[in-house]
């Protein structure tokens, strides 16, 4: 869902049909955030940096002003991705083009460690620290299709079952 390392920040779920960015958090760890919220934070940072009174930078000067964290947008394993305009070493890497439909997934159930990853058609896979900031994605569904499946086989039996 939200690698460990972005368990103390503000995150959400994401959204079908979502424009996300890889973006780099204060924790170092690169996650997914929407850029409306980048944009919110970049224009708060620009108001931030305005012209302003001699007495207004030295109270900025001994408590600085806290702007609010961009929030992490986390990804169930399963989901479908797009990712585009991969970067050309990354797709000269893994043998993809440079939009590539995913499936987000986690390597393992520890704790402590990087685990979000992304699965290429390919069968290869990397951990989204791997993505470099500014990578788009769209969040095209957050179900895998095998679990679409078994819903709707649950569905069928549902309804043959007269009640």
């Amino acid at each position: 869902m939200c690698d460990y390392s972005l368990h103390g920040l503000p995150n959400r779920l994401a959204n079908e049909g979502e424009e996300l960015v890889a973006h780099r958090f204060p924790t170092g760890a690169i996650g997914l955030t929407a850029p409306s919220e980048l944009s919110r934070r970049t224009n708060l940072d620009n108001m931030r940096c305005a012209k302003k009174s001699f007495w207004s930078i030295l109270k900025a000067a001994v408590v600085p002003p806290r702007l609010p964290e961009v929030p992490a947008v986390c990804v169930p394993p399963g989901a479908t991705l797009r990712l585009i305009d991969i970067h050309a070493s990354l797709r000269h890497e893994l043998g993809v083009d440079a939009e590539e439909t995913v499936t987000f997934t986690q390597t393992t159930a520890m704790a402590n460690t990087y685990r979000d990853a992304i699965r290429f058609r390919t069968g290869r896979q990397i951990l989204l620290q791997v993505l470099r900031e500014g990578q788009r994605v769209r969040v095209l569904s957050l179900s895998s299709p095998e679990c679409e499946e078994s819903f709707s086989l649950v569905d069928r039996l549902n309804a043959e079952v007269p009640v």
